[in-house]
Parts: C-alpha cells; sequence; structure tokens
C-alpha cells in the first residue's frame, strides 16, 4: 500500500526534524521523552509485530531463531558502527570522526524503520499503522540523538543540521522500496520477525536503561502507558 505508506513515512521525516530541533536545546529531558517512547517500541514489536511473523512464517521455532537474529544483528551493528557513546569508542576514535560514524550509524537505522513501515504495510493496514507508531516514536528520538551526538562529538552546528536532514530522509526512502518491492507472506514474515527483534533491542537495550537509569515514578509511569496504549490499541483491532 504505496499510497498510505510513503505519505506516512513522510510524516516520520516531520517527527526527526522536530526531534532535532528540540535536541538543540532540551537534550537533557530525553530520557524522560524516551521512557514513554522506549514502552511503545517494545510493545509494539512484542503485542503485534511478532505475532504478524509468526504468522506468515508458519513455524514458532524459526521465527524465534528470526527475532534473535535480528536482536543479536542490530546488536553488532550498533557496536561496529558507534550508535552510542561509550568509553572504548571514545578511545577508538576521536571527536568528529565518532560523530559522524554515530550519525551514519542512525541514518542506517532509519532507513531500516522506513523498509519496516513498507513492510508492514504489506501485511495489513493495522500492522502498518503500528509499526508507524513504534517507528514515529523512535525517530523523534532519533532526532535528538543524532543532533546531540554530533554536538557532543565535534561542536559543529552545521555537521549536526546535515546529518539530522540525512537521518530525517532516510526512513521516507526506506518506505519507498519497502513498499514498491514484491514480497511474498513468507518473505513478510521473515522480515517482521527479524525487525521485531530490531525493535526489542532498541526498546528493552538501549531506550529504557537509558530512560531508567535515574529512578523516577513518573518515567514508570511513561513506560507503562505506552503499553497500555499499544495493547488497548492491538486488543481493540482484534489482533
Amino acid at each position: 500500500m504505496p499510497a498510505v505508506a510513503i505519505p506516512l513515512a513522510g510524516l516520520t521525516v516531520l517527527a526527526t526534524l522536530i526531534g532535532g530541533r528540540i535536541g538543540l536545546s532540551f537534550s537533557d529531558r530525553l530520557p524522560t521523552l524516551l521512557a514513554l517512547t522506549g514502552g511503545v517500541v517494545v510493545a509494539v514489536a512484542l503485542l503485534d509485530v511478532l505475532p504478524e511473523g509468526i504468522k506468515g512464517v508458519e513455524d514458532a521455532n524459526l521465527s524465534t531463531a528470526l527475532v534473535a537474529a535480528g536482536f543479536l544483528g542490530f546488536f553488532l551493528v550498533e557496536r561496529l558502527l558507534v550508535l552510542h557513546d561509550r568509553d572504548e569508542a571514545v578511545a577508538a576514535l576521536a571527536g568528529e570522526r565518532v560523530g559522524i560514524l554515530g550519525a551514519a550509524g542512525l541514518s542506517i537505522h532509519s532507513f531500516l524503520d522506513g523498509l519496516g513501515i513498507g513492510f508492514a504495510f504489506g501485511v495489513d493496514s493495522t500492522t502498518g499503522l503500528l509499526v508507524f507508531l513504534a517507528v514515529i516514536s523512535h525517530d523523534f528520538a532519533d532526532g535528538l540523538n543524532t543532533v546531540s551526538y554530533v554536538l557532543r562529538r565535534s561542536g559543529n552546528r552545521q555537521m549536526a543540521t546535515r546529518w539530522l536532514t540525512i537521518d530525517a530522509l532516510a526512513p521516507l526512502l526506506g518506505a519507498v522500496v519497502g513498499s514498491l518491492a514484491a514480497v511474498p507472506d513468507h518473505t513478510l514474515g521473515y522480515a517482521l520477525c527479524v525487525y521485531c527483534g530490531i525493535f526489542l533491542y532498541i526498546g528493552a537495550a538501549d531506550l529504557l536503561p537509558e530512560a531508567h537509569a535515574h529512578a523516577s515514578w513518573a518515567r514508570v509511569a511513561l513506560t507503562a502507558a505506552g503499553f497500555a496504549l499499544i495493547f488497548a490499541v492491538t486488543r481493540a483491532a482484534g489482533i
């Protein structure tokens, strides 16, 4: 359904740009925002993407193996591309180079986000809309992360803006590719299972730990609200 997937992916462009602009001034409040988006991303992975993936693959063992592959694969890509600020990254790469690698990694991930939207709409509209919800919430955080990462490393506002633009356009390109490609149901199932693993990593191993690094009942409530929202939507849709 390119007529739906591509315009919605266009909204992720706007979300990423807004996130980046907010990140220039309010990056100190990012953990509170991630408490909600992390809950949404994990809930979508578990309550919608995984069931649809298993349905397409028609083999529970293979489905779970694909989920694990997606989780581990994204973890390895993240490490290789140095998406996040870690001491070993600082030791291995200096300032501006680290910022460029991190921004490039986030842009590749954003392309995969858009690809997921296109593939999900190939299953049905409900799945597509729910994947879109998870993607747009995470891409908002991607905009924040891209700007803060580049500025932290280089202090170059023009470079941060340039990489924010690339990161924002990446999911739109991914959605175009995912929507126009002729993909069999089994292949869509495989892709959704892998994508479930990626979502689980993003939410459970990335967003939520950062959000809950410091105890806060407000953040706990926001994470629970993200789960409750997706649970209500999936139940209402009869998934």
